[in-house]
């Protein structure tokens, strides 16, 4: 898969081990929980487990099924990592003594309703790089101070394509009839991930057009992305590396709708203030697609999943995103650079990380 970065700085090396004092993700949720319902609202902290192998540790405690249980999202297997679960309340008594290695039960609360997957705001993290240099410590300072300005581009993490990165390519040939997966779990994420290839796609496309009009001037830039004199003029104006159009697919930032950018001066002027965001399609039915000159573009990228457009769920996803409450220090007598930073969910920390040391896993 073709992978572009936003910075041009050259790579840093690092260690990085997603380990319990190096990654720690902490879950913000999208609402504070009444105090008072049926619904057993647990704060929970789990080492080195997915979110998957800790409900059903808690499943075999308390009797509870796992499809009873609730929580927002998957966490990452390695690491730290904290986020609230919910179950019925009936359930309490029997974890009330729960012990565990890997997971820790931190406070309960209640709600009126079970958690549903994307209940959340997003994430909060803590990496811990090691075997950092001075220099390198002031690049990653660099680095990062940038993407607190500017934002990152928001792409899928390697995580969705699998260890070989060969999931996109299961997942077209199920799309194609050429595999078969009696498993509709597994059949949808092969699914996914090839969607997921495709936004990255689009999105690397897109970095490249920032590119070309950083490093080109108008008339080599036209020619490069056959683009008009006057569309290039216009683009080098906008202040954000990736570019609008009309006709681009836009989203309020971090909540709200899609909607298509008509008014191109209003909305580039509410991209900068990160007040909305452009987005990439995730292939399928039932999803907004954009219009014009930009659909004219996109179908170089999307156009391969025509035939499959009614066996996807279709959806956006920010194209590019920002980062929120930034803090990071170097520590000297160690060689170690720290960094806290919250992300919207969807978002991955280890994109970010590539993204600062341009380093691909």
């Amino acid at each position: 898969m073709k992978r572009l970065f936003f910075l041009n700085h050259s790579p840093i090396d690092v260690l990085f081990t997603k380990t319990a004092n190096d990654f720690v993700v902490n879950e913000i949720p999208l609402y504070e929980f009444s105090g008072e319902g049926e619904h057993l609202i647990l704060h929970v902290r789990k080492k080195d487990l997915t979110t998957w192998q800790m409900v059903q540790r808690l499943s075999e405690v308390c009797g509870a099924k796992t499809r009873d249980f609730g929580y927002a999202g998957l966490k990452d297997k390695d690491g730290m990592t904290t986020q609230y679960v919910s179950v019925h309340k009936s359930f309490e008594a029997k974890l009330e003594n729960f012990k565990d290695d890997k997971i820790k039960i931190l406070s309960k609360t209640y709600h009126n309703n079970k958690i549903r997957v994307g209940h959340l705001k997003g994430n909060r993290f803590f990496i811990r790089l090691k075997r950092v240099n001075k220099v390198d410590g002031q690049k990653l300072i660099n680095a990062l101070k940038t993407l607190k300005k500017e934002g990152f581009p928001n792409f899928f993490g390697y995580q969705r394509f699998g260890r070989d990165g060969d999931n996109y390519i299961l997942g077209r040939e199920i799309l194609e009839g050429k595999r078969k997966e009696r498993q509709r779990k597994m059949k949808m994420f092969f699914i996914s991930a090839y969607q997921s290839y495709l936004f990255n796609e689009w999105l690397s496309s897109r970095l490249e057009i920032g590119h070309i009009l950083e490093s080109f001037n108008d008339e080599d830039a036209a020619k490069a992305l056959g683009f008009s004199k006057e569309l290039i003029k216009s683009l080098k104006k906008q202040k954000k590396f990736l570019k609008m159009f009309e006709g681009d697919v836009a989203h309020h930032y971090p909540n709200g709708k899609p909607f298509i950018v008509e008014d191109l001066e209003t909305e580039i002027k509410r991209f900068e203030e990160e007040d909305t965001t452009i987005t990439g399609w995730l292939p399928g039915h039932r999803s907004m697609q954009s219009e014009g000159f930009v659909q004219e573009m996109d179908t170089k990228i999307y156009g391969e999943a025509e035939p499959f457009l009614k066996q996807m769920d279709g959806t956006r996803r920010f194209g590019w995103a920002f980062l929120k409450d930034v803090e990071y220090k170097y520590i000297d007598e160690e060689n170690w650079f720290e960094m806290h930073f919250s992300l919207p969910k969807g978002s991955y920390a280890t994109v970010v990380l590539e993204e600062l040391t341009h380093n691909l896993k």
